[in-house]
């Protein structure tokens, strides 16, 4: 690397010309905006040497086959310096898939890039995939280091529609050392693509310095939904549930830790008489509000406020409160299988 060269980044998005460089390790990377970020130079990948013409403008990322043989040179070359120490948290498995957009300031025409998050001191065998009428399409079939992000691919939004349904596989080892055996993981995910329309939906997150989407996988060894169990499986199961004794211990419940808000007038008022759907309405809100303002310093609080399918008006406000007053904090349907389809759970940010 010397100055001159055109760089990009392979742990985060971003990139720009080499400027200089401060000591033998760090190099001074000029991005788009003109500013100049120091940058370890074992995490960049030189994409167009300093007498190539293409050096003059900020480039759109490189192809996946370009970002894969980095990372490939990356884990062979890596200087002793710059590899990872394992921590403890990492013996249990946590991966993420991140979707970050190319220019968030242009969603309605910008690509998207797609980052695999290995949470871990492991190394994962994977398998990226997607599901059409047809079929599953393998979009990406690699290795990701432990502790590191891998650049998966970049689609444009035409691709949606066709990434609703995605699925990873992996196992995970390590290398020159023994580990505790870990599940061969097959997880499927429901991608909303309209989320991808949406500037609220790209959120800051603890593994990129841009926003992001982020799809838990695993989270410390447990799937976020794992689709493993054959119909003979359930057959079993079944038969092994006829064969229980009727009576069984009941055990105690835990306390959820989610504050649980019933926002039906029926719960907040006993008397209703005299009152109009406005008032009422107004009643609802007033007492969000409350919960929110109490609560708004609760760093991480799930709130589930329930408020009903009906016709949608109090659903609205609702929504409505949070984007206006409350854009900070994260919100999204709570569990049907809990709630239906009648409940917003907040999480204060």
């Amino acid at each position: 690397m010397k100055t001159g060269d055109k760089v990009r980044f392979l742990n985060t998005t971003g990139g720009g010309i080499v400027k200089g460089f401060q000591g033998k390790d760090i190099a001074l990377v000029e991005d788009e905006d003109g500013f100049d970020i120091p940058v370890l130079i074992c995490e960049c990948v030189v994409i167009a040497p300093a007498n190539d013409e293409r050096v003059r403008q900020i480039s759109k990322p490189p192809t996946t086959d370009v970002r894969q043989q980095a990372v490939k040179d990356k884990a062979e070359d890596r200087p002793e310096d710059c590899k990872t120490e394992e921590a403890k948290e990492g013996e249990q498995l946590s991966v993420f898939l991140a979707y970050l957009p190319v220019d968030i300031k242009n969603l309605s025409k910008t690509s998207f890039e797609c980052y695999l998050v290995n949470d871990s001191n492991y190394y994962l065998s994977f398998n990226y995939m997607s599901r059409s009428d047809k079929g599953w399409t393998s979009r990406n079939t690699n290795v990701i280091e432990p502790n590191t992000k891998l650049f998966i691919e970049e689609f444009d939004k035409t691709e949606l529609n066709d990434m609703e349904h995605i699925c990873l596989q992996f196992f995970a080892y390590k290398k020159g050392k023994t580990f505790a055996l870990k599940n061969a993981y097959s997880v499927e995910m429901h991608i909303v693509p309209v989320k991808f329309y949406k500037l609220h939906s790209f959120r800051e997150n603890d593994f990129f310095e841009d926003e992001a989407i982020i799809y838990p996988i695993v989270n410390h060894d447990l799937a976020e939904k794992e689709f493993i169990i054959s119909a003979e499986e359930i057959e079993i199961a079944i038969k092994q549930k006829e064969r229980l004794p009727r009576i069984q211990p009941v055990a105690k419940k835990e306390k959820s830790a989610i504050l649980e808000i019933d926002l039906h007038a029926n719960e907040l008022l006993d008397n209703m008489n005299g009152l109009s759907s406005g008032d009422i309405l107004e009643y609802q809100l007033k007492k969000f509000r409350e919960t929110m303002d109490e609560n708004k310093r609760s760093k991480g609080r799930k709130i589930v406020f329930i408020h009903g399918k009906g016709n949608g008006v109090l659903k609205n406000a609702v929504l409505k409160e949070l984007n206006m007053n409350y854009k900070s904090a994260y919100y999204q349907d709570a569990s049907f299988s809990e709630y239906g389809y009648g409940a917003t759970m907040v999480t204060i940010k």
